[in-house]
């Protein structure tokens, strides 16, 4: 009886020191819908936005997304593919904000910065030098020839 409490002692220890051990990170970045970076689920299917993790919504069926050890101490609790620094290092967007044609950094910097590596205006956007501080580089297409001038030259009503 003496040799199989010492065993199941044993055990027990191993499965503790087990328990114990840090476990690998899983990886969790995945491709989101429009081709944006995403936060992958536990069920290894779901890939949500990564602007939808720690929104204070749970989009992951178990509320991964939402959890302490992850949305604690942003940005830096968050992995660092989730995260874009902008030109004023205090400040930080999301990664699929970056490229997204809208100054979310404030300063442009997630559109125009090259570090941001954005390219160029794509089909639904018309390139210029906007005038309202929400658009860097570009401005949508629908905004063209609306009879309000977005773009410097006003480029966007006569050439667009």
């Amino acid at each position: 009886s003496v040799l199989a409490l010492l065993i199941l002692t044993a055990a027990l220890a191993s499965a503790l020191a087990l328990a114990l051990l840090p476990r690998a990170s899983v990886n969790r970045l995945c491709t989101a819908p429009n081709n944006k970076t995403g936060f992958l689920c536990d069920d290894r299917v779901t890939c949500v936005p990564a602007s939808w993790v720690c929104d204070r919504a749970s989009n992951c069926r178990d509320g991964e997304d939402e959890q302490e050890q992850l949305c604690g101490d942003l940005p830096h609790s968050l992995p660092g593919y989730l995260v874009f620094y902008c030109s004023n290092p205090r400040s930080w967007v999301y990664a699929d904000q970056r490229c997204n044609g809208m100054n979310d950094c404030g300063d442009c910097s997630d559109e125009t910065w090259s570090l941001a590596a954005c390219p160029p205006c794509g089909q639904e956007w018309w390139s210029c030098s906007p005038v309202h501080h929400e658009f860097c580089s570009c401005i949508p297409r629908r905004l063209c020839r609306d009879g309000i001038q977005h773009c410097l030259g006003w480029s966007d009503e006569f050439l667009c």
